[in-house]
């Protein structure tokens, strides 16, 4: 599905290019009227869910596009608006000051899915994606925060989690406590892999690995985009255990 590096881009191509057309005036409405706080400092609205698209991804009458990509057709959650303006990040009371740091100096790198669970936060694997798309919908300077990938870490993660879940049984996957397995591989991502950053414009698509390690790049100074910040919509159909998520292509 995606190169050996863990993450490609596509296109562009004019698919893609009419559904982010499309797509763009119903989500800036999206964000105008949602009640969702926007968090680190009034500079990243999360948007979970926030794009009314249709299950098969029609969006404003446009269909997806999924004839441009290298996927099968499924069943489509309404997609994130990951949405970020310029200054990002800024700290808030919505972190601790050693998330903001690691936001800064690390691009809050995270495997989406993984959730904190219970009053100690710690992480289990909650949502088993399949594959995390994401789609720009709005032109803007290449480094207005953009993603950002550590090339190979699929490979890492997934060798330090299957580790981690091999004293249980996979229906029981879901309850296990990977904090620890997790925060130790990636400290060896991030000394052996390659970080990349990853801009990408309407008519483009980024596909990754869903174990691959990514982030977002704080915005750097001069960078440009529309007054509605840079907008990219984000799709991660689930998989239906976390034994696929782990061992699937």
């Amino acid at each position: 599905m995606v190169t050996a590096a863990g993450w490609q881009r596509i296109g562009p191509h004019p698919a893609i290019a009419a559904w982010a057309q499309a797509a763009l005036p119903v989500a800036k409405t999206a964000i105008a009227q949602s009640p969702e706080d926007w968090r680190s400092g009034g500079t990243w609205f999360v948007g979970v869910d926030a794009l009314p698209n249709d299950p098969d991804g029609t969006i404003n009458g446009q269909p997806f596009p999924w004839a441009a990509l290298p996927l099968a057709p499924c069943p489509l959650h309404r997609a994130q608006l990951s949405t970020i303006a310029p200054g990002y990040p800024q700290a808030d009371s919505t972190e601790t000051a050693a998330a903001f740091a690691y936001r800064q100096s690390r691009d809050a790198a995270h495997l989406d899915g993984l959730l904190p669970v219970g009053p100690q936060r710690r992480r289990m694997v909650r949502e088993p994606h399949a594959w995390i798309l994401g789609l720009p919908l709005n032109a803007c300077s290449t480094d207005a925060a953009p993603l950002t990938v550590w090339e190979g870490s699929h490979r890492l993660m997934r060798a330090a989690l299957t580790q981690a879940f091999a004293p249980h049984p996979p229906d029981r996957w879901a309850d296990v406590d990977i904090t620890d397995a997790y925060t130790a591989a990636r400290k060896t991502v991030f000394a052996t892999c390659r970080r990349v950053e990853v801009p990408a414009q309407p008519g483009q698509a980024t596909l990754l690995h869903r174990l691959t390690l990514h982030g977002v790049a704080p915005w750097a100074p001069g960078a440009t985009a529309p007054p509605e910040g840079r907008i990219i919509a984000y799709l991660r159909p689930l998989m239906g255990s976390v034994q696929d998520w782990l061992t699937a292509d």
